[in-house]
């Protein structure tokens, strides 16, 4: 599919999603269109390998098939592969057709059984290896909700024509090398997260950092056995790693719920195999669901600046995580306690690439405390890069990207670079381009002082600063004005006043002859 015809496709689904904008809020509208996008997925992926299977039968259209066997079959081949199983009368399409009926004969009431078809695809997982990755996955998508529509009827109306236009739609699901519908869907969430505000951060990282992030952790690789994101959102951090090099296994943690659901969809709507993901719903800090496994990527965008029960909880003293530092992260601040639970979880040959709010530069009293010993005691900081302000929904505030490494080939500097006034202007926003992208991955990667942009700092400049990592300290963006030629002002001045007094002439002139007093 060219760059175009990808384009018309995200269009298209938005201008679908509009379909219910005027009914309900941006977060809220999200979660039912890409809830029936998804479920769209689904039904054509059943389609596809049901008629695969159907290859050699007589009957070869899986719509057509009414024998109970077959069907039988068709279901236990289809736990394995796909890891759930919709019947012919259950496919998108089926009941996209019975909503838009137009006969008589027909009743087009069809949220009864959308409701029991989205229950079923559930249902059908139940004790096999998919289970926990399908459990609950639609509960979001409430039918009976009055947002939708003041009555059954007019509820009913809505759903079956944004049906109507999706089943129009040709995903390309039969295309192995397309990820059409996986870009699209990433275009959805980021359009969804540019109306939804201080809403945007729990779900959505911006694609130019999403990408930066996933460059860092993937360089000099090929394969990554293991990335976890233990605040995964969307996942589409995750998922941007894959977009890199190839990657076995993704890991993930979500404390929303309907981000939780989101982020599910979103790795299967990209063709990873479910026995290739494991995206847990707790709160990290608190009840790690991955503690004992340890990675070889990790990117994260956590919540700035989030409250957390630090001090105010006696077991985060004695947790392996935070134990060895001497402090706890402030109980106002868990930047530092989330990066201290990615150290906890990196593999010793891993690198992690996490944003924060600059504050963790530069705080002192328990956060300077923490921030030395990562520095001076286990010397995994590789990287500090300052971004932009502004590149965020939701919050204007400068951020920057702290790389740490177990495994540090330049483990006697810290590299910083300066990229605080490469952007463009977009709306409202600020942000990357693809040049500035390049310009700090190149700069990384190549490990170079650029002036104005990027100092190699020895360990012993950053120890006399006492282990503040503010940039400006490292990275003078300072620029000289122009030396003011004072003669020349002066002189600018004098002409100024002759003219002045020249004009002053003229107007009494003209006043003179009106027979008028002047104004001076």
């Amino acid at each position: 599919m060219s760059e175009e015809q990808k384009k018309k496709l995200e269009q298209q689904l938005w201008n679908i999603a509009n379909e219910l904008r005027g009914k309900m809020d941006a977060d809220e509208f999200r979660d039912y269109i890409l809830g029936f996008i998804f479920f769209k997925y689904l039904s054509e992926k059943q389609y596809l390998y049901a008629n695969h299977l159907l290859e050699t039968e007589t009957i070869k259209d899986y719509l057509k098939v009414t024998d109970a066997e077959d069907l039988e079959a068709i279901k236990e081949e289809s736990l394995k592969k796909l890891g759930y199983f919709l019947k012919p009368d259950e496919l998108f399409s089926s009941i996209a057709k019975k909503g838009n009926a137009n006969t008589e004969n027909e009743s087009n009431f069809i949220l009864e059984d959308l409701e029991s078809i989205l229950n079923g695809i559930e249902q059908s997982t139940m004790g096999t290896e998919s289970e926990e990755d399908f459990n609950k996955l639609f509960e979001d998508l409430d039918l009976s909700s009055t947002k939708l529509g003041r009555t059954p009827d007019a509820r009913n109306e809505l759903i079956s024509k944004v049906l109507k236009h999706l089943d129009k739609i040709d995903f390309e699901l039969a295309n192995a090398d397309s990820d059409v519908l996986g870009d699209a869907y990433e275009y959805l969430i980021g359009q969804f997260a540019s109306g939804a505000g201080k809403k945007a951060g729990e779900f959505y990282t911006p694609q130019q950092v999403s990408k930066i992030l996933a460059k860092i952790v993937t360089t000099g690789k090929k394969r990554l056995k293991t990335v976890y994101d233990p605040t995964c959102g969307s996942g589409s951090l995750l998922l941007r790693v894959a977009k890199e090099v190839e990657v076995s296994d993704f890991y993930g943690q979500e404390l929303n719920r309907t981000t939780y659901n989101l982020a599910r969809m979103n790795m299967i709507l990209h063709d990873v195999h479910y026995t290739k993901f494991d995206l847990k719903q707790e709160d990290t800090l608190v009840e790690p669901q991955h503690f004992d496994l340890r990675f070889e990527a990790i990117v994260a965008n956590p919540p700035f600046s989030a409250k957390w029960k630090g001090k105010d909880n006696p077991l985060n003293e004695n947790d392996e995580r935070f134990s060895q530092y001497g402090r706890l992260a402030p109980v106002s601040t868990a930047d530092f306690a989330f990066v201290q639970h990615m150290i906890h979880q990196l593999a010793d040959n891993g690198t992690m690439a996490c944003v924060l709010p600059h504050g963790v530069l530069f705080r002192g009293s328990a956060e300077q405390t923490i921030r030395t010993y990562i520095i001076d005691k286990q010397n995994y900081l590789d990287a500090v890069i300052g971004l932009p302000a502004n590149i965020f929904y939701g919050t204007s505030i400068p951020t920057c990207i702290l790389v740490l490494s177990k495994c540090r080939v330049h483990n006697d500097n810290i590299l910083f670079i300066d990229a605080s006034n490469n952007f463009e202007k977009v709306g409202n926003q600020n942000r990357l381009r693809e040049a500035d992208i390049d310009k700090i991955i190149s700069t990384y990667r190549e490990r170079k002082t650029i002036d104005k942009y990027s100092y190699v700092a020895t360990l012993d400049e950053v120890k006399a600063n006492e282990y503040n990592l503010n940039i400006p300290r490292y990275v003078d963006t300072f620029e000289e004005e122009e030396a003011i030629d004072l003669t020349a002002i002066a002189n600018e001045l004098k002409a100024m006043e002759t003219e002045l007094k020249q004009t002053d002439n003229t107007i009494a002139d003209f006043c003179k002859q009106l027979n008028i007093a002047t104004p001076f």
